[in-house]
């Protein structure tokens, strides 16, 4: 498996080297992937750093069973959404944690792989889903739901202004016949973009196809749920590390980490503080990192990543 695993670890020097890690630190990589993050990880904690990896895909899970032979009694392997982190860290019997990374991009593996039904660019059973244990694949997510939902997903997802004509199509489309292919939509998305559109830009089924799988894996959702509870569970000086990989993931982490690091909340008009409110957190990155243009040029599905970090700096109560 390992010859044909193959994924490129984005800022992985970048996250490890702000992540903090040291020897004997205990902690969490939310999106095991290639294991690239993962072993950096492990290396720079060496000799008794110990890692609890998540991931959705069994096929990572299974490739991280083998590499992780190499750092016996050294790592935990969990099979869930990083969204589910509270649940397992408890049941671990683990407070808390020197630090968490998750990159949130979707796994050259998966994107590569016709049969995952990621890519609009090969014929395959339109599926999409992270995790091919549980939920809805694309080709039944596309049955069921309403134009308007359709519309909503396709733009706010998706940011496709012919989102209208998309969603009209596919209706229209399913009514006479199902929509059980990554190929059959692609077409459909096709022919409903103006000719003169389609002659230029990035390939029309793109923006509608990210849209889906975001919905379909509730990426944005599982975002939300992760970044406070992955808070709580740092330890004084622990890091939060996340990798985004479009302005969607990006705003959100942006806000959240702001919203942890304030401190006094009071009016600017009092004269002194009456909330009592203590900065408990300090953001690390406040424009966040991007890839050096080596690493742009050298793998160029890295050049929408942007990192940021941040630190507890109080304890937890």
């Amino acid at each position: 498996m390992e010859s044909t695993f193959v994924h490129r670890t984005v800022l992985c020097e970048e996250a490890v080297t702000l992540l903090a890690v040291h020897p004997g630190g205990l902690y969490v990589d939310g999106t095991l992937g290639g294991g690239g993050h993962a072993r950096a990880i492990l290396d720079a904690s060496n000799p008794t750093g110990r890692l609890i990896g998540f991931d959705r895909d069994q096929t990572a899970l299974q490739y991280a069973a083998q590499w992780a032979q190499a750092y016996p009694n050294r790592v935990t392997l969990v099979h869930d959404n990083f969204s589910n982190l509270d649940d397992h860290l408890t049941q671990l019997g683990i407070e808390r944690v020197a630090g968490i990374l998750c990159d949130l991009g979707v796994s050259s593996v998966q994107l590569d792989r016709r049969e995952r039904g990621f890519s609009y660019q090969s014929d395959a059973p339109l599926d999409m889903r992270m995790d091919q244990t549980r939920g809805e694949t694309a080709e039944e997510w596309i049955a069921t739901r309403s134009l308007q939902e359709l519309m909503h997903i396709f733009f706010t997802y998706g940011e496709e202004r012919f989102s209208r004509r998309i969603a009209e199509r596919i209706v229209t489309t399913r009514q006479q016949t199902p929509i059980r292919t990554t190929g059959q939509l692609a077409e459909i998305i096709k022919e409903a973009i103006p000719a003169s559109t389609r002659r230029t830009g990035p390939h029309p089924a793109k923006r509608v196809f990210q849209a889906l799988r975001i919905a379909i894996n509730d990426e944005l959702g599982s975002l939300e749920r992760l970044i406070p509870m992955a808070l709580a569970r740092l330890s004084e000086g622990g890091r939060l590390a996340l990798i985004s990989f479009h302005s969607l993931e990006d705003r959100i982490i942006k806000q959240q980490f702001l919203e942890a690091a304030k401190g006094c909340v009071c009016p600017p008009q009092f004269p002194q503080c009456v909330c009592g409110r203590v900065a408990q957190f300090r953001v690390i990155t406040k424009k966040g990192i991007v890839p050096s243009e080596r690493e742009q040029e050298e793998n160029p599905r890295s050049r929408s990543a942007r990192l940021r970090i941040i630190e507890r700096i109080e304890s937890a109560p």
